[in-house]
């Protein structure tokens, strides 16, 4: 049994002073190479945020430059669609001679009209979406935006200028959409190089 009278027993004798586990480090006494320690963290993290923005900034003007391509470009695979309406606009003028447009009736004249205009709507609603149509007749032939069908004997015009066009290019933005398929001069004068024509004048 126990006695009622009995006082508990102090397990911990009191010393006077709290127990710490470590020691405090007063900040006036840092650790030895604390301070280019946090010089270095601060100048890494600094690299690291430059570096951020500049992938941030780097991705604004990729998205940017994607976002005007895919509006500019977006509608090529329709636009090649319409060219052939365009083609056949054409044809349709081309097939009717001057000689029976100047002595038309006037249900002919008006029909010739209606197709001639038909086809600037169409031009002028694909200009619009940035399409834009070349004919590259008497130019120098390149191979970027024409493509040679066949040489054409020519002595009256230089060598490699376009003499015929048998259809028409066109260009989306800075892109060709459809190359203009051509007929070049072949033999003729050589064109003169723009140095010696700079020196000439």
């Amino acid at each position: 049994m126990t006695d009622p009278t009995r006082q508990p027993e102090d397990t911990a004798a009191p010393t006077g002073e709290p127990v710490v586990s470590k020691p405090y480090i007063m900040p006036d006494d840092p650790e030895p190479g604390s301070v280019e320690l946090l010089q270095k963290e601060a100048a890494e993290a600094r690299d690291r945020m430059l570096r951020t923005l500049a992938e941030m900034e780097n991705l604004r003007k990729r998205t940017a430059k994607e976002v005007a391509d895919s509006k500019l470009y977006g509608v090529t695979g329709f636009a090649r669609d319409v060219l052939d309406i365009a083609d056949n606009l054409q044809r349709a003028l081309d097939a009717v001679p001057a000689e029976a447009r100047a002595n038309a009736d006037a249900g002919l004249k008006g029909l010739i009209e209606g197709v001639e205009l038909t086809e600037r709507s169409l031009l002028n609603a694909l200009e619009k979406h940035g399409v834009k149509k070349f004919d590259p007749q008497g130019q120098k032939f390149d191979p970027n935006f024409q493509q040679a069908m066949y040489e054409v004997p020519d002595a009256s015009v230089p060598a490699g200028t376009v003499v015929q066009v048998m259809q028409a290019g066109y260009t989306i933005g800075e892109r060709v959409l459809r190359p203009a398929l051509v007929g070049v001069a072949k033999g003729g004068a050589k064109p003169a190089p723009a140095a010696n024509n700079n020196e000439a004048n």
